[in-house]
């Protein structure tokens, strides 16, 4: 993976450790400035009727390759002496429950529910200079693009933020999957994992294992009520008397100590049940044993039901695994077909057999696609980050779409207000396989998430004397064609 990173409009190529700098320098700043306020009376905006309450996110990450999934094209299968300018998918077509819309084999049990939701074939992302994961996780997950003077919130921070918990107990954003330690490019990970200048109180509650979250919100083993009570007393006390309380400004100090409060009436509470998967009877549980990922699916079922605002699923970014197809493409692939397909689908069902699928809206995306021979878009001067280059397919591992391709990607939403059955936008049959039909930004696809969350994309807050909105400058426009 290249180590450079460009701005769209800052020629001089930024180094990884000068980009993790200017994000700590942000962090910082943010930590140190006072409470963001809501923008003066002339910025206010009326905020739109809500068509969902809840938000899952299920983020296929790594760069999933929609002409393997989603999109499917011209399929030839494996041969030797097979040209790679030849390979568009490698998986055949398979039919769906709406008669226009095809996704490819090995997902036949989200086939199953595309009655249910809409299928996005035309999300494109900007050509950030060198592709890197990263960046684009970065702008998908904030809607700006690193660095930034600020550190900008997680779209789930925004949710908690201007929405606030369904109820005082459970968290209104949880994160579920993605270790933040020991893996490639934590600090990149840990930069748009968090509430930025919102404050500790709307960021995400980590739960990288699903196993072990019901370990997360209990009292360590054979403390009593009592205890537990005075541990909590003493640590508030050493919040407020650290050493590095200068370096907080009060809000933020304020705001520690607020999610010490949410975090006390959690463990405290019989919802901290939800977290226990165990507790899901075997039959529905199996449903959604395939991986790690699978797990996470049901726990945030459970976590939704409970009361929890937004939560996040992911198959986790790690360099050349999972997504992150620079080789052996077709073969993992089928792996990950087969830890996605049954655990997205059972959420579907499960939703809406227990009523909540109208009102939670659920998003399943990835930071870009993966064409075999474009890095980026036509014409893009990013550097190419094949691993293995070869012209004509000899050995199974060259088979498959190994190259970032920001020109067209997939994304599936249900539930929350979206129309069901519904295809929106299209790429190319022949390569480039670009939008060819009512493309979505991110920023948009932003506005259209926050505005079935009742969120007007023009909301903002006033950071260090400016203005700060949940998406780039205001601007984006929601998809009003999505939406039933």
């Amino acid at each position: 993976m290249s180590d450079l990173m460009k701005n769209e409009d800052q020629p001089k190529a930024i180094v990884r450790r000068d980009f993790l700098r200017g994000l700590s320098a942000a962090s910082l700043a943010a930590l140190a400035c006072g409470a963001p306020r809501a923008l003066s009376a002339t910025e206010v905006v009326e905020q739109p009727e809500p068509s969902a309450d809840a938000c899952i996110l299920i983020w296929l990450a790594g760069g999933m390759a929609a002409p393997d999934t989603f999109d499917p094209k011209r399929y030839l299968p494996f041969e030797k002496g097979l040209k790679v300018a030849d390979m568009l998918s490698t998986f055949p077509s398979i039919d769906t429950a709406v008669d226009q819309i095809k996704i490819c084999e090995g997902l036949e049990q989200i086939a199953s529910v595309m009655d249910r939701g809409t299928l996005i074939r035309s999300h494109v992302q900007p050509d950030l200079g060198s592709i890197l994961h990263s960046r684009h996780q970065y702008h998908w997950h904030t809607g700006y693009v690193p660095p930034q003077t600020v550190a900008a919130p997680h779209i789930g921070s925004w949710m908690a933020k201007v929405l606030g918990a369904q109820n005082d107990v459970m968290p209104a954003f949880v994160n579920i999957g993605q270790r933040l330690e020991g893996v490639g490019e934590s600090e990149e990970l840990k930069a748009f994992t968090t509430a930025g200048f919102f404050g500790s109180e709307f960021a995400p509650m980590n739960l990288p294992y699903p196993d072990q979250a019901a370990i997360s919100v209990r009292p360590p083993k054979g403390m009593d009520a009592q205890r537990f009570a005075n541990r909590d007393r003493l640590f508030r006390r050493l919040v407020d008397q650290s050493p590095q309380r200068e370096y907080l400004s009060d809000f933020q100090q304020e705001s520690m100590l607020r999610s010490m409060d949410n975090a006390y009436r959690l463990l405290s509470s019989e919802k901290r049940n939800a977290f226990d998967i165990t507790l899901e009877e075997k039959s529905s549980y199996d449903k959604y044993n395939t991986s790690r990922f699978g797990q996470g699916c049901l726990l945030a079922r459970r976590l939704v039901e409970a009361g929890s605002r937004f939560v996040e699923v992911t198959t986790e970014y790690v360099p050349f695994l999972h997504f992150d197809t620079h080789n052996d493409g077709h073969t993992t692939m089928t792996r990950m077909h087969s830890e996605i397909d049954g655990p997205i689908s059972q959420l579907i069902l499960d939703l809406e057999s227990r009523g909540l699928l109208d009102r939670t809206l659920v998003v399943i995306a990835s930071e870009f696609s993966r064409d075999a021979l474009i890095e980026g878009v036509p014409g893009s001067t990013a550097k190419d980050q094949a691993r293995d280059k070869v012209d004509v397919i000899s050995e199974m591992k060259h088979f498959g779409l190994h190259r970032h391709f920001t020109g067209g990607s997939s994304v599936l939403m249900f539930g929350g207000g979206i129309k069901r059955g519904h295809l929106h936008g299209a790429t190319a049959n022949e390569r480039p396989l670009v939008a060819i039909e009512d493309p979505v930004s991110i920023e948009d696809m932003h506005a259209t998430i926050m505005t079935a969350m009742g969120i007007s994309p023009r909301t903002g807050f006033d950071i260090e004397g400016r203005p700060f909105y949940v998406t780039k400058d205001g601007k984006g426009v929601s998809q009003d064609a999505l939406f039933a």
